[in-house]
């Protein structure tokens, strides 16, 4: 009995322990607004739309009205990523600034937000919880940009992504079957992104 508690206890603390990039530090650079930049440590937090500078012991707080773009090196997926601030209307009925990741970028971008939820999760035991367990993991948000600076939410259905990409949606669906791509994965969105604006 001590066994499965120990399991449980283990388990349904892992949501809890999880932690992504916005729980750190990076460095990268920041500018503002007025276009000035900004060099140090950064931390962003999509949700609220804001980003911290640390500068030479010196702590500066932006939110996205007053951020143009930032950027750093990502040590906790090792990769290297981009930020802009556009103009969407994401909870109001007007638009105001927002921050975006740039995913990809060409006459057709890629841009993507995240958020942290909870989700529920059958553990197929009668031991934990009723078999469901909850645990935090990271849920993106895709979004298209075209050159006139239109955008369009996309939300992860292959059906809505050949209407988005309808001027060429027959090879578009041919790319996507023959390399076995998943449309809600960002890596692949990323894949057949790149795909359109070759064709």
């Amino acid at each position: 009995m001590k066994h499965y508690l120990l399991v449980f206890f283990v388990l349904s603390t892992i949501g809890l322990q999880a932690q992504f990039s916005s729980d750190f530090w990076h460095d990268g650079l920041l500018v503002t607004s007025e276009k000035d930049t900004l060099r140090g440590q950064v931390k962003y937090n999509m949700e609220t739309n804001v980003v911290q500078v640390l500068q030479n012991k010196k702590l500066s707080t932006y939110s996205s009205f007053k951020i143009f773009y930032f950027e750093f090196y990502d040590k906790v997926i090792n990769n290297y990523r981009q930020f802009y601030t556009l103009p969407y209307n994401l909870k109001s009925d007007y638009k105001t600034p927002v921050i975006f990741e740039l995913l990809y970028e060409g006459p057709l971008s890629l841009l993507s937000r995240e958020s942290i939820v909870q989700e529920t999760v059958s553990t197929n035991s009668p031991y934990w919880n009723g078999g469901n367990l909850t645990q935090t993991t990271l849920d993106y948000a895709y979004f298209f940009l075209d050159k006139k600076g239109n955008m369009e939410y996309f939300n992860g259905r292959k059906a809505v992504l050949l209407s988005i990409l309808s001027d060429k949606d027959r090879q578009v669906r041919d790319f996507i079957k023959k390399n076995r791509l998943r449309v809600d994965n960002t890596r692949d969105l990323v894949r057949i992104t790149a795909f359109y604006n070759s064709i």
